[in-house]
């Protein structure tokens, strides 16, 4: 939970009413979904979706440009993000005259270093695979950028990300903290990644944060021979 000044954390604990409220409302929802009440839809190609149970940065654009790099080699590409900050809405497909104001800063990166993969934005996920499989009808596996609350997509494979000094169990709801969904939404990973680990973190506090998370998690630093092998399992059985 981050509160940057006293005042700040002052207010977000008055708040604390509507964040149970929230709560609340995330419960319901997940349930509905996990009891097939809200549908979800599921594609027949690989989906990989890169996201996090807070707001805020936790290096999911760095790890969506790491998974790119491991994977644009035996894949046709495609990235779907939301295009924070655009001034552009809906889906569109980024190609050699779109500028950061029509799809958002980061996904103007992901175009730049990787002009050779489709990168689309668009709100709504679910409208947006198929009119990026639509434009681009050779895509193979598409990689979805901060979509792990967007249930309407069933991806084959979760990567769920948590800053070192913010983990999402020492977190509580918005407005009071900084979750967005709750706790129990971490079990539909496949991957959990603590990222902005500091360079010296010790062996004992490795094992401490595996245990506070309950579930096998590797660090950010160490990560890339698991995802590697989780991802190879994933994308043969497809």
């Amino acid at each position: 939970m981050n509160f940057n000044t006293f005042f700040l954390r002052s207010f977000r604990i008055l708040l604390f009413p509507f964040a149970l409220l929230y709560g609340l409302i995330l419960r319901v929802r997940n349930f509905m979904y996990d009891q097939h009440w809200l549908k979800s839809t599921s594609f027949n190609l690989p989906i990989i979706n890169v996201g996090n149970l807070s707001v805020g940065g936790t290096g999911k654009s760095p790890m969506v440009d790491y998974l790119v790099n491991m994977l644009k080699q035996q894949y046709h590409l495609g990235t779907i993000s939301r295009g924070y900050k655009r001034r552009s809405e809906g889906y569109l497909l980024a190609n050699d005259s779109t500028t950061a104001v029509e799809i958002g800063d980061e996904p103007m990166q992901f175009h730049l270093r990787h002009p050779d993969i489709a990168v689309a934005v668009g709100e709504e996920r679910i409208v947006a695979v198929p009119q990026l499989l639509f434009d681009r009808p050779d895509t193979q596996l598409i990689i979805l950028d901060d979509a792990f609350q967007h249930r309407a997509i069933t991806p084959g494979f979760n990567i769920l990300l948590t800053d070192y000094s913010n983990l999402y169990t020492r977190d509580f709801y918005l407005p009071t903290g900084d979750l967005r969904d709750n706790l129990s939404s971490a079990a539909r990973a496949q991957i959990i990644i603590v990222t902005k680990c500091p360079k010296a973190l010790g062996e004992m506090e490795k094992q401490q944060i595996t245990e506070e998370l309950v579930i096998l998690l590797f660090m950010w630093k160490a990560a890339g021979k698991y995802i590697t092998e989780s991802l190879q399992a994933f994308l043969l059985n497809k």
